[in-house]
């Protein structure tokens, strides 16, 4: 008599949990549609845009453009820049190599008289 009185309890509860009744939190869930002010434009579709006219659109942007141009004066200004301590260096090198030349002529220049005087 216990067993089948479980038994009984055990079916109705079982009975009861696997209900079809749904929660009122879902239904309102499902209810609410959200509404996109975009579409999405599939990569084969009629609106579609390759890669290669995407990439021309933006290169002929006036940003792009203008952003170009300012590497390119940036890219000029270095190399000026570069020629100029360039210049720079080489004039500093040839002024001590005559300034090198020039000590070395006034000691040549020096130990010569000194050793014929030294002889007579």
């Amino acid at each position: 008599m216990k067993n089948l009185l479980s038994a009984i309890f055990i079916a109705a509860l079982l009975l009861t949990a696997c209900s079809k009744k749904e929660s009122p939190g879902f239904g309102a869930e499902q209810d609410v549609k959200i509404h996109y002010d975009t579409m999405a434009v599939d990569s084969f579709s009629n609106g579609a845009v390759t890669v290669d006219i995407a990439r021309k659109i933006k290169m002929s942007s006036p940003q792009y453009l203008d952003s170009v141009k300012q590497a390119k004066k940036a890219l000029a200004e270095e190399q000026k820049l570069k020629a100029e301590l360039e210049k720079e260096a080489k004039t500093k090198e040839e002024e001590e190599k005559k300034k090198t030349e020039a000590e070395k002529k006034k000691k040549t220049a020096e130990a010569n008289p000194s050793t014929e005087t030294k002889t007579e």
